[in-house]
């Protein structure tokens, strides 16, 4: 897995229902935003796409609305392998991990979520990989 070192020219983002205000962060070590399992998280997630941020907001378990937040890594960052190769060739979601906290800069306000068909669709594919088993690598 590439460890990414220029992320100056990058903007990221973070989907979430968190309530975040700028100057925060986001620490690995606490509950994880798409797993019912009583576990802590070792790692925070990012992208480089807003697209893949909106599913993030709107899949997020918890409640109140989606947010997608604009965030700066502080610390090195590597692809995300829950996507990276393994669903898709390359890294076109510009999913990333990192171990260090992200920097909450600011929020997107004007988004727009995907269309209902759409999200049930995910959501019941999601509770099928769940049914076999399958859990988002952490």
């Amino acid at each position: 897995m590439a460890v990414i070192d220029d992320m100056s020219s990058q903007r990221f983002y973070h989907g979430t229902k968190a309530d975040l205000k700028p100057g925060d962060l986001i620490k690995p070590g606490h509950s994880p935003n798409f797993s019912k399992k009583d576990r802590t998280t070792t790692y925070v997630y990012l992208t480089g796409t807003l697209d893949a941020a909106v599913w993030g907001a709107e899949l997020a378990l918890g409640e109140g609305p989606g947010r997608i937040y604009i965030v700066e890594p502080t610390g090195p960052i590597t692809d995300d392998p829950n996507l990276t190769d393994k669903k898709y060739p390359g890294n076109p979601t510009k999913s990333f991990r990192s171990q260090e906290p992200l920097r909450v800069t600011g929020e997107v306000t004007d988004w727009q979520g995907h269309s209902p068909e759409a999200l049930k669709n995910m959501k019941d594919n999601l509770e099928r990989l769940r049914r076999q088993g399958v859990e988002p690598i952490d």
